[in-house]
């Protein structure tokens, strides 16, 4: 090839690692500037098939022979970011695979050793090196499972493959302060992405950083054999399945009762389903889809008027929600000084849709006295600082020596009041003490004096106990997050189903409730790839509290526009909504050709059964990436268990941010006012 033509390929080439880096890595929360640069400067063309290279910085894991894949760009920043480095060391990287992550490994370290199983892929792995030109890169040919004794003690060890556990022999080959970086599960279908530090002769602690899926290790201390189902699978992506019977949709458009527009659907037979229930829990496959929210409005509206239910809880923070719980039940409470629901994501509850709801509710209540007004709740612990507002603002008002010490108390938290995440890393890293002990104190006190405030004004007491419980949950929240993802999803939904039975408490024996969330919260994790996992959600815990009192509606969708953002804090955009994947639930329920249907997935019978075989289910909230959608919006579930109905949208709308032009003229209590 003449010298200007691979001048100018190679050129090429690095503006598309340039660009790879900006689009797939840094904006997915990479930073590590050492990573960023290396990955920028070692060709990923020259570890994958030569007839792959076309595909090589395609956001996917690619096949490299011998039942073997290479990461996604993202996953290998990710995990070599989590190793800690800052240049110099001595890595050791368990399963080479093509060398692509050694040689970003080598870009940073001073010497890097790799071990590879298979012996093909291990002398493929060294031409390829060879040919980046990758230095102080050792390849052996060997079992990773026992490490590389000789050259002991390593600053740092990525398992690049997933492992049922790490042996003792090879956790000893860490320098003390060096730490290792693997997925590691019980099941090989799903694994947490774990770093493992090793703080003495004998202690390791372990942090739990990502949800993941990859492709097993064999060897002694691996599992005995490669499946084929795991091969070209990109992490925390379920395996594919053969395509299921082609009579389903048939049967689910018989059995369905199909409506074509929202305004059409016969409510009847499902509030019939729902009868006597005491809980009932409202999905959504997104958290910018109009039609979601506008059918969930129309049911709740329902099970006001003909079931009496008494709130309405909602995946919103506490404090916001309260606003629009004070304009709903026309109660005689001053304006606020803050805007309601103004953090990221604005347009989940900000948008015309929730709208037209609240401005429903409160004409429903207006003649209704105040004991049988429906309220609206949130069940989320995310406004740290809008309840400490609303508690000392209590205390102000009923107990102003009780708001003098915890005011003090609460100051702990004031630091970190621009990014309360920092104050979960600083206490977990010992940089600052922690706050439990002082929120938790503010917390007896205001339950301790109980009686006192309640004969003052019950329901500011039950707002204000309720805030000071969420401070309490929420401070352990921002530490829990550190330890890893398992964690703080389960104290998030322990919180929400805490907060749902205090509400349950607060409006008596009878009281019923309408609980609004996505449905990742709302479908019973027990029968998704949640529960292996470890993780439970408030779906679960009603079905486990409450049972047959308990009933729970899914959505679904095929394609549309949603309202989304690319990255956390960033610009909401209106996204188109791709097809859904092939072995998805939302593929067959689409193939029915319904416009829309409810279903209810209790009934026994042919179709259930069927449904019961586990499939893919698309979940996008306030993130939507297209691009990656099957790594990063479907997880595993078996349907008539997660769920006690399916309501399917086929084609679905954005929801309609409120403009400001569009609240003049409304009174200061307005829940949405600016």
């Amino acid at each position: 090839m003449p010298k200007a033509l691979l001048q100018k390929k190679s050129e090429s080439s690095e503006e598309e690692r340039h660009q790879v880096v900006a689009s797939q890595i840094e904006s997915r929360g990479v930073r590590d500037a050492l990573v960023l640069e290396a990955m920028r400067h070692v060709p990923r063309e020259l570890f994958v098939p030569r007839e792959l290279a076309e595909k090589a910085y395609d956001d996917t894991p690619l096949p490299i022979g011998c039942g073997q894949t290479i990461s996604q760009p993202y996953i290998v920043g990710f995990m070599i970011e989590a190793l800690r480095l800052r240049g110099g060391e001595r890595v050791l990287e368990i399963g080479t695979g093509s060398g692509y992550a050694a040689a970003v490994l080598a870009h940073i370290a001073g010497e890097v050793y790799t071990i590879e199983l298979v012996g093909e892929l291990a002398a493929r792995a060294r031409d390829n090196l060879q040919r980046a030109r990758a230095r102080s890169v050792h390849v052996r040919h060997g079992d990773g499972a026992q490490g590389w004794p000789e050259h002991a003690p390593f600053d740092a060890i990525l398992v690049s493959e997933g492992v049922p556990n790490i042996t003792a022999a090879l956790l000893h080959e860490l320098k003390i302060g060096g730490c290792l970086v693997a997925p590691i599960g019980d099941n090989p279908r799903s694994q947490e992405l774990v770093r493992i530090t090793r703080v003495a002769e004998e202690e390791f602690e372990r942090e739990d950083i990502a949800d993941v899926r990859f492709v097993p290790l064999i060897g002694k201390d691996g599992w005995e054999s490669p499946e084929d189902d795991w091969r070209v699978k990109p992490p925390r992506v379920v395996r594919a399945r053969p395509a299921v019977s082609v009579s389903v949709p048939s049967m689910i458009a018989k059995e369905g009762e199909i409506f074509t527009h929202l305004h059409d659907a016969d409510l009847n037979p499902l509030i019939e389903r729902i009868g006597d229930a005491r809980v009932v829990l409202i999905g959504e496959a997104s958290h910018g889809t109009s039609e979601f929210y506008r059918m969930r409005a129309r049911i709740t509206q329902r099970l006001i008027e003909d079931k009496k239910f008494k709130f309405v809880a909602v995946e919103a923070d506490w404090p916001d929600a309260a606003r629009i719980d004070h304009y709903v039940r026309h109660r005689d409470v001053p304006p606020s000084d803050w805007t309601a629901f103004a953090r990221f994501p604005t347009w989940m509850w900000r948008n015309a849709e929730t709208k037209s709801f609240v401005d429903w509710l409160h004409k429903n209540n207006e003649t209704r006295a105040f004991e049988t007004r429906a309220a609206f709740y949130g069940l989320d612990l995310y406004s740290l600082y809008n309840s400490v507002r609303v508690v000392l603002e209590y205390l102000d008002s009923v107990d102003p020596e009780l708001a003098v010490i915890a005011r003090e108390r609460y100051g702990c938290l004031s630091p970190w009041e621009a990014d309360p995440a920092a104050y979960g890393r600083a206490a977990l890293t010992g940089e600052y003490r922690k706050c439990e002990k002082d929120v938790s104190r503010v917390l007896v006190d205001v339950l301790r004096n109980q009686q006192d405030y309640v004969m003052q004004d019950g329901e500011r007491y039950f707002d204000a106990a309720q805030n000071a419980r969420l401070i309490a949950n929420a401070e352990r929240y921002y530490r829990t997050m550190y330890y890893g993802s398992r964690a703080s999803w389960n104290l998030r939904d322990s919180h929400m189903f805490e907060t749902l039975n205090q509400l349950l408490i607060h409006h008596g024996d009878h009281s019923k409730a309408v609980i609004w969330a996505h449905n990742s919260h709302i479908g019973d994790a027990s029968a998704t790839e949640m529960s292996q996992r470890g993780e439970y959600n408030i779906g679960q815990l009603c079905r486990r509290a409450f049972g047959e009192a308990c009933f729970s509606i899914g959505f679904g969708t095929n394609d549309g526009t949603v309202a989304a953002a690319s990255n956390w804090d960033a610009p909401m955009q209106v996204m188109n909504v791709r097809p859904a994947h092939a072995q998805s639930y939302e593929r067959l329920f689409h193939l029915s050709n319904a416009p829309g249907l409810m279903l209810s997935l209790k009934e026994n019978g042919a179709l259930r059964e069927k449904l019961m075989r586990p499939l893919l289910e698309r979940a996008i909230g306030v993130i939507y990436r297209p691009d990656s959608e099957l790594a990063s919006h479907y997880f595993e579930a078996t349907l008539p268990r997660q769920f006690d109905e399916y309501i399917w949208i086929d084609r679905t709308s954005a929801v309609k941010p409120i403009k400001g032009i569009e609240l003049e003229g409304m009174p200061e209590t307005y829940p949405f006012g600016l």
